[in-house]
This record gives structure tokens, sequence and C-alpha cells, in this order.
């Protein structure tokens, strides 16, 4: 994805593998803030998210979701139409 373009669903599978390259922590949102300038990078533990909130992505010890700072409150959503950014939430293990 070009870092100019807003973010769209098509970045999944770059921030997936960027996750998978630099596994979750402070690395991995410098990396992400880098290459998206612009776009909200946050992490935080999966047991952090709502209950009903659904990921848009996820892989081994983490999901992804979409947040929307458009209103002085962030929110989660599942609509890339109105995302400003995104929330790395690390899974662990039962």
């Amino acid at each position: 994805m070009n870092p100019a373009q807003p973010l769209s669903e098509s970045c999944l599978p770059a921030v997936l593998q960027l996750v998978a390259t630099h596994g979750l922590g402070d690395t991995l949102l410098s990396t992400l803030r880098q290459t998206w300038p612009g776009v909200h990078f946050t992490g935080c533990m999966d047991d952090d998210i709502p209950v009903n909130a659904k990921p848009v992505a996820g892989g081994d010890g983490f999901n992804i979701y979409l947040v929307n700072s458009s209103n002085h409150c962030s929110v989660l959503t599942n609509d890339f139409d109105v995302a400003s950014g995104m929330v790395i939430a690390e899974v662990l293990p039962d």
C-alpha cells in the first residue's frame, strides 16, 4: 500500500506480514507508523477490548481492530471507510 493512501482493507496483508516479521511490541508499532504516516496504531492486550468487538483480522497470538477517531472519543469499528487507525491486541493463551 502506498503510505499516502488512507487506511483501507488492502493494507491488511502488509500489516499481517509486519506483525509476523517484527512480532508484537514497540518496534512493530514504530514500523507501522513509519509505513502509514497519519494512521494511528496502538497496541494493547486483547482482554482490554470490549467483548462484543469483532477483529478485522488476526493471527497466532493477536487480533487487529479498527478505530474511528472522527469524534472526540475513539470507538472501535469494522468499517474501513471511517477507520483512522488500528489496534494490534495481543491474545494470551488460556
